[in-house]
This record gives C-alpha cells, sequence and structure tokens, in this order.
C-alpha cells in the first residue's frame, strides 16, 4: 500500500484556513499526522464575510461548537433569511427565507398547491407558510424544538469566527508558523510541492498542501498554474466597499440587500455592530460614486474608514491538481449575494476529507473532487445570475445589461420549467433547493402561466381549508416566540474580552 500522508501544511490562515485547520484536528489528526498552518500577520485577509446560510449550524457541530459559546465568541446574531429590496422594479422586496413553506399533501411539492389556489380567500401569500419567513418580519426568534420549527444560521465577526477556530485548533494541536512566504520548492519528477520557504530562511515541508492564501492563489495559481474560469460575462460586479456602523437598536434577525443602480447594498446586524457594504460593477459606477452611495444610505454611524475590495467571479479549473488543494478565495469567488462564501469553504472540507489521498495522490480521488467542486460553484453561480436575470429594472446601464444578457444553458432550462408549471428539479447535491428557487422566483415576478396537473386531482375546497389552517398555525407559532434582539441578550450576549479579540 502506498504511505499514508503525515504532514499537511495549511497555507494562509483567515475563515478558510483556520476551519479547515479546526476540521483537520478533530478528524486527521490521528496521533502520528502533523498539521500546520503557515500564516504572515503582515497579510490581511478580506474578512468582510459576515453572514452565513443553515449548513454552518452542521460544520459547528461536526467539530464540537457549543453553540452559546460561539455567539458570545463572534458577537453573532440568528439568521432566518435575506430580504431583496428592490431586484425587479426598484420599490419591490420579498424574503428568501430559509426552510421550506407548508406541507406537502399527498406527495404534492406545497408550491404547486398554492400556485393553484392563490387566488382562493384567506390563503394569502407565500411567505405565510413559512416559519421563518413570518418569524422574521416580525423580529422573533426561538430555538428548534420551541414553538416553531425555524431554519437558521448566523450573522457574526469573521475575524472573531477565524480567532474562535485557531484557538480550538491551537488547542487541539495544530502548529501555527508565524512567516511569509518568498519562494515554493516543487518535485522535479511530478510537480508536486515539497515545501514553502519563509522570509526568515527556513522552509515548511509537508505531504498534503491546502492553499488559503486567499485572491492571490498562491499554490494552486501561481505555483500549479491552475488557470482562472472567468465569469465576469454573467456577474459583471467587481468590486466592493465595506463600512462597519454602529449597532442599531433594531436586531432584526436576517441579511437585508439593497438593489442600486450598478450592485447591491448589503446590511447585517451583529451584537456589536452592523456590517455594511456595496458591491458594484466598476464598469457602471466610478469608486468616488458607490463610496458616495453607500455612506449615504446607512442606518447608524460609521466606525472605521470604508475599505475596497477588487474581484472577479470566476473558479479555477480545478481545485486540486498535484498535491495542492485550494479552499476558499483561493479556489473561486463568487458575490456574498446569498452568503455562500463561508458554505464553498465548508463544502471543500468536506468534500476533501471523504477523498483523503494517500501519498500516492492517485487521480480517481482527485477528478472526483474537481469534478464535485465545480458542479458546487456552477449550482451556486446559476442561482446568483437569476437574481440579476429575473428583473423588469430599466433604470441604468447595468440593469439593462444584467436584464438581457445571455445566460447558462443550465439556468435557462431551470427557469423554462418553472415559467410553464412551476417546476423545479434539484439535481445531484447542488446547495438551493426547491423552496430557494421559488421565493426567489415568485420574489422576481418569474410566476409560472400554469401549475402540475395533478394537483386537479385533489379537491380544491378541502386543499384550501388545509392551507388557511398551516397559515394560522404557522402564525400563532410565530407570536409565541421571543423578541430576537430579547433572545440574543439572553441566550449569549457578546464577551467583549480582549483576548477574544487576537
Amino acid at each position: 500500500m502506498t504511505a499514508p500522508i503525515r504532514k499537511v501544511v495549511i497555507v494562509g490562515g483567515g475563515t478558510a484556513g483556520w476551519m479547515v485547520a479546526a476540521a483537520a484536528a478533530r478528524y486527521l489528526d490521528d496521533g502520528q499526522r502533523q498539521i500546520i498552518l503557515v500564516e504572515s500577520d503582515a497579510i490581511g485577509t478580506v474578512g468582510v464575510g459576515e453572514a452565513t446560510i443553515p449548513p454552518i449550524l452542521g460544520f459547528n457541530q461536526l467539530i464540537g461548537v457549543d453553540e452559546r459559546e460561539f455567539v458570545r465568541a463572534t458577537g453573532a446574531t440568528f439568521k432566518l433569511g435575506i430580504e431583496f429590496v428592490g431586484w425587479d422594479t426598484g420599490d419591490d422586496r420579498y424574503l428568501h427565507a430559509f426552510g421550506g413553506h407548508g406541507r406537502d399533501i399527498q406527495g404534492l411539492a406545497f408550491h404547486q398547491l398554492w400556485l393553484k389556489l392563490r387566488d382562493y380567500l384567506g390563503i394569502g401569500g407565500l411567505d405565510a407558510y413559512s416559519p421563518s419567513a413570518v418569524a422574521a418580519y416580525l423580529g422573533r426568534f426561538g430555538q428548534p424544538g420551541g414553538t416553531a420549527p425555524l431554519a437558521y444560521a448566523y450573522h457574526f465577526d469573521a475575524g472573531l469566527y477565524a480567532a474562535f477556530l485557531r484557538r480550538r485548533a491551537e488547542a487541539s494541536g495544530v502548529t501555527r508558523i508565524e512567516g511569509r512566504i518568498t519562494t515554493v520548492d516543487r518535485d522535479p519528477e511530478n510537480g508536486h510541492v515539497r515545501a514553502v520557504r519563509l522570509d526568515d530562511g527556513s522552509a515548511v515541508d509537508g505531504d498534503l498542501f491546502i492553499d488559503c492564501s486567499g485572491f492571490r492563489s498562491l499554490l494552486l495559481g501561481k505555483t500549479m498554474g491552475v488557470e482562472f474560469e472567468d465569469w465576469s460575462h454573467w456577474l459583471p460586479c467587481d468590486r466592493a466597499i465595506a463600512v462597519p456602523t454602529e449597532p442599531t437598536t433594531s436586531l432584526l434577525p436576517y441579511t437585508r440587500a439593497t438593489a442600486r443602480a450598478a450592485g447591491w447594498q448589503w446590511r447585517i446586524p451583529l451584537q456589536h455592530r452592523t456590517g455594511n457594504g456595496h458591491v458594484y460593477a466598476s464598469e457602471h459606477m466610478s469608486d468616488d460614486e458607490a463610496s458616495a452611495l453607500l455612506l449615504a444610505n446607512l442606518d447608524s454611524k460609521p466606525t472605521a474608514d470604508p475599505r475596497q475590495l477588487r474581484f472577479k467571479a470566476g473558479r479555477r479549473t480545478k481545485m486540486w491538481e498535484g498535491n495542492v488543494v485550494a479552499l476558499g478565495l483561493a479556489g473561486g469567488f463568487l458575490e456574498p449575494l446569498e452568503s455562500t462564501s463561508i458554505h464553498l469553504i465548508q463544502t471543500g472540507i468536506s468534500k476533501l476529507f471523504g477523498l483523503f489521498p494517500d501519498a500516492g495522490f492517485g487521480n480517481v480521488e482527485r477528478n472526483e473532487y474537481n469534478r464535485l467542486m465545480g458542479d458546487a460553484y456552477t449550482s451556486v453561480r446559476d442561482f446568483i445570475i437569476l437574481h440579476y436575470h429575473a428583473t423588469r429594472r430599466d433604470d441604468s446601464t447595468f440593469w439593462r445589461h444584467v436584464r438581457t444578457m445571455p445566460i447558462p444553458d443550465s439556468l435557462t432550462r431551470k427557469l423554462a420549467l418553472f415559467r410553464e408549471k412551476g417546476r423545479i428539479f434539484r439535481y445531484d447535491d447542488e446547495l438551493f433547493g426547491i423552496p430557494s428557487w421559488v421565493q426567489v422566483l415568485l420574489g422576481q415576478n418569474v410566476t409560472p402561466v400554469g401549475y402540475d396537473p395533478i394537483v386537479d386531482a385533489l379537491d380544491a375546497d378541502r386543499v384550501a381549508d388545509a392551507l388557511r389552517e398551516m397559515r394560522a398555525a404557522t402564525l400563532r407559532a410565530a407570536k409565541a416566540l421571543p423578541d430576537h434582539a430579547e433572545f440574543v441578550a439572553r441566550h449569549a450576549p457578546f464577551d467583549h474580552r480582549p483576548e477574544f479579540a487576537k
């Protein structure tokens, strides 16, 4: 048998680096395998991602994180979905809430029943059947097992999350080496990375290298030469300006994404501050205009100077080449419209551990990993493109471009199926399920001309009565929940101790 991997070297810290370090300490450390993370305090991290989606709960649980400890340490709040403002006509809004709607009846998808009966008296909008949506708009939150089965995620400080994971990882045996990488040594026979050399002259050798070096993609891109697949023709936003502000009195349990003339603005409420940012296309708006627009639309006073980021939507054509695997920005970037950045890191970790190689680095695991990660990025890409393409806005060059641009065939097929009879199919293990697609499509006024004809086999009046009761029960359950801000203050208030910021 080929020798096992005994030394895993993680290049770069930040959220990606310390997520994989914490997970590796729990699942890869067999007492003989070393896990080393190399990072430099002189190199900053992007660190503006603050909103997540429900699978983050599974990751935290797998690495043994206590929720209250995590919420206290990161200033977290609870998130029930994302509110989209102005994405269809400019004066509209809808909520992409987590979880499902109502209950399927006799195997028929709930939204198909609703499509047929939506004009019946007392049926109401689709949001009325989502526990997370109703609770979000009431400003309520409660843990699962209470009066409402809420699906939720978190808003948190990404820098504090990385620090939180670092403490756990180092306590579990991960070795951190401070230093800036100057050169990379490669095996002349197979091209694998042998070691990274630091600015003090030392070298860190390893068997498997995990590239978490951010947009630089030091190992996968620069060293291994894996090309970048540019998706900016579909996702033209290429810059962002981020600024934190003082916390507001209302602690909303959802993220807000407000469409602007050449992009969109985020608002993410944490316990100790509010995260704000403006994602925009530089071809359609200058940096000064983008900054002024953001600063003019803040809910509270800035606590730091605005920070600009430049990026390009897309991914590396492979996420694993030779003995190098890239996670996070080193492998690709999709704007944070649906809060997927941290999830894609989590997905990469999960797939890597599930296909963990030996020192022979066979093609089978590597090819499957690249296929799975390629599919993961592509499915998220299509979902984000949907938000831009499915609009009726005609008030700027940016919106006219995204509304009329050619879109991927994979998205075209989904749209055609939905427009005909409201059908959505989920392929393989793509991230966003039927409720997510339905909410965004209906929220942006993509309305099917019909519905699944099998629905007509059910008694319409009886089904309508069932829906009215579901709606009433959902509202009763949400009203019984505590106020979100009160719940956070009682459950896990932010711990301001200075050591938590290290």
